[in-house]
């Protein structure tokens, strides 16, 4: 990444700001600290990676920004809506209208077709792609009528990635999307991810703890203890096919 792409990004607008953010869980009778005042923000698109090995806080931050869960404490802001004291109502019409989700597992109906499956999100999205153009955007176009259990690992997860910017969302939330497949398999997935994020200019969060991801990049928030420990910007970014793990 060169100095005039660096400076671009860094004169993008911020998207989602979150500031001071705490969550503490109750177990039992003992407080369990998820995140212990976390900074984070991101600008209209980039790609970020969450680093961070299990326990460090990182899946918990996703989901708040997300607007799947809520902090303990702190603010969440996404442009000019206050996550943080949003209704459950609110954090709906959020999840569904700006934020698209990939998980480690890929949460495919198994009765559902590869085009049905991403349908449910577009039957209830305001401006959707067409199920078989967000099939076709991650490689898919051939395979729009099988079932998952006739597709790869690697397979449903690019459906479930479909399904994700079918709705063509300003976020695209990543949670340990390689974590269940084999580095080949995982590699091809990663480069979905970032074609789209280059191509829709989705602003993109993929969360890890496989070090070598970060290279891909834009910026690498590492998280340890439920702490922001460091936040680097790569200088240069390398593609998912270089990587190795």
């Amino acid at each position: 990444m060169d100095a005039a792409v660096s400076q671009a990004q860094d004169a993008a607008p911020v998207v989602l700001s979150a500031r001071a953010l705490t969550k503490v869980y109750r177990m039992g009778e003992v407080d369990v600290h998820a995140l212990r005042g976390v900074d984070f923000e991101m600008r209209k698109g980039e790609f970020v990676v969450l680093l961070g090995a299990s326990g460090s806080g990182k899946s918990t931050l996703l989901n708040i920004i997300g607007g799947l869960d809520v902090p303990t404490s702190g603010q969440v802001q996404y442009l000019d809506h206050d996550l943080t004291h949003a209704s459950e109502r609110e954090l709906t019409r959020y999840r569904r209208e700006h934020v698209g989700f990939v998980f480690q597992f890929y949460n495919l109906i198994p009765s559902l077709t590869a085009r049905e499956n991403v349908a449910l999100v577009t039957d209830i999205a305001e401006d959707p792609m067409r199920p078989e153009d967000a099939l076709e955007r991650v490689g898919l176009g051939a395979r729009l009528d099988h079932f998952p259990a006739q597709l790869s690992g690697g397979e449903q997860q690019r459906v479930a990635l479909a399904r994700a910017i079918a709705k063509r969302p300003a976020l695209l939330l990543c949670d340990e999307p390689t974590g269940a497949l084999d580095a080949k398999t995982g590699r091809v997935v990663l480069e979905v991810i970032a074609r789209i994020n280059q191509e829709l200019g989705t602003t993109t969060a993929v969360i890890t703890h496989n070090a070598p991801i970060a290279q891909m990049a834009d910026r690498v928030v590492t998280l340890t203890d439920g702490r922001v420990s460091s936040v680097r910007q790569n200088a240069v970014k390398r593609s998912p096919s270089e990587l190795e793990w």
